[in-house]
This record gives structure tokens, sequence and C-alpha cells, in this order.
């Protein structure tokens, strides 16, 4: 072990050590892990936490609630994710999942082979596979927002549709819920998992910086973090709009009323006078 810029350990070492090809599967299984109590057994490295899992594989989890298996066959995968509930605090029903394949050719440049979508890396380190953890992660991540903000995209329509129909009074709460669900999500993105942020493993080995880039290229991850941020952004303005405009109906509807009350009134005036 030795010391990152970042303070955490980082392992040299592998346990696939001649090993030239092993699967990679991402798990975002909820808003936070409690990793503190895993860091309590014994682990290959931290940032993230590495820990030995099946029978020749291993597990990095992160506190955010992504756990990236490597080497795990789908009964080992399914045990360790089993073991890991009890850590898991905001458990989605249904978690995100990224895979991939990793396989070793030393002489080759580090790149995903566009023929196969195989992750080509010069070894299995832990170093190496520090870096495609990250990756896998994010990924994960922002596929699980996509799919949140695309739900919530699918709810501004109708809203706009009540607003000039005339039923904007009933969707006020409603509104009000998409802004909290907006507000929500950002909020995880930027204080949970910082998707354009590079990891510490990055800061002292320029070949893992390199393979950090192309891979975060190859993911599309600064592209989808944009777009991601783009809709959240007009949804954002756009139910900030509609409950703007929701609450100036009712503002007009209750001047109507003050104005019928005063033009009875003077009527019941005018009415007793003529009596």
């Amino acid at each position: 072990m030795r010391e990152t810029r970042g303070g955490g350990r980082m392992a040299e070492g592998s346990p696939f050590e001649g090993r030239q090809r092993i699967e990679a599967r991402a798990w975002f299984v909820g808003e936070r892990i409690d990793v503190r109590r895993l860091e309590q057994g014994e682990s290959l490295a931290v940032s993230p936490l590495t820990v030995r899992a099946g029978h020749s594989g291993c597990a990095m989890v992160f506190r955010n609630g992504v756990v990236i298996g490597f080497g795990l066959e789908p009964a080992e995968a399914a045990s360790f994710l089993h073991h890991l509930a009890a850590f898991v605090e905001g458990a989605f029903a249904q978690p995100e999942s990224e895979s991939a394949e990793l396989t070793v050719a030393s002489q080759e440049r580090e790149r995903v082979d566009a023929a196969t979508g195989t992750l080509v890396l010069h070894d299995l380190s832990l170093a190496r596979l520090q870096v495609v953890a990250q990756i896998l992660a994010k990924s994960a991540v922002l596929s699980h927002y996509e799919e949140q903000v695309a739900a919530v995209f699918q709810h501004i329509e109708p809203l706009a549709e009540s607003l000039r129909n005339g039923g904007g009074s009933a969707r006020g709460l409603e509104l009000l819920r998409r802004i909290g669900d907006v507000l929500l999500v950002q909020t995880h993105m930027v204080g949970r998992f910082e998707v354009t942020e590079k990891p510490d493993i990055t800061w002292e080995r320029p070949d893992l910086d390199r393979l950090y880039e192309r891979l975060g290229v190859e993911y599309e991850l600064d592209e989808r973090d944009r777009a991601l941020n783009r809709k959240l952004d007009v949804i954002s303005n756009t139910a900030e709009t509609l409950l703007e405009l929701d609450q100036n109906r009712r503002a007009l509807r209750v001047e109507w009323y003050i104005v019928i009350l005063i033009l009875v009134e003077i009527a019941m005036m005018l009415y007793d006078l003529a009596l």
C-alpha cells in the first residue's frame, strides 16, 4: 500500500494476477452506504473501499450508494449485495446497473474496443480497476438520474396543458413536488457524486489520468452531465413559471370575488334606498 494525495491507501497488487479477462459490474443500490462499518473488516484498498468478494473476486464500495463487482459470478454478486443490504440507506427497489468486460493487452492502447465494447487495459492492477470503478460508478449514477429526469419531463407537459385548460388550481401541489424532485436530483448530483471531478488516484499517475480521460470520453460522462443539467434547468424554470402562473390566476380569481361582493353590497344598498 502507498498513500495517495487525497490520503487514501492505494494498493499496487491485484487479486487477478495471471488472468486475462474479467467482468466488471456496477450497481447503484441506494442513497448512501455506511462505508465506515464496512472498513472495520479486512480491505485491499480504500478510496474507494475495496474488499474481497466471492471466491476470487473483489468489490469496490462508494459511500454515495454505488458498488462495483470485479470477477464475480452471478450467484456471488447476489450474495455480496444481500450482505451489503444491511449497510445501505435509502435502498432503491430497482438498482441501476452498468457492466463491462475487461481484457488485458499490455502492448495495445488502453481504450474501449469499438467492435466489442470491451475495455482494453495494460493490466488488472487495483489501481487501474479503481479508475474503471470510478467510470462505471459515474455512468450508473448518470443513468439513474437520467431516468428520473425523463419521468419528471413526462409530468411537466400535462401540467402545462392543465393550466391552459383552466385546471391550474388543482395542480399547485403537484408543481411544488416537481420542483422538489428537481432540487433533490441537483443536490444529489453535486453533493454526493461530482461527475466532472477526477478521482484522487489520477493526480500522481499520468498513465491513470490518461486512462480516466479516455474512458470518460468513451462513456460520454461530461456530455451526459451537461445534458442532464440542461434538462434540470428547463424543468426547474418551467415548473416555477407554471407555479407562478397558477398563483397569479388564483390571485385574479380572488380579486373577482371581491369585486362581485362589492357589487352585491352596492346592489343591496340601492335596494334599501329604493324601499
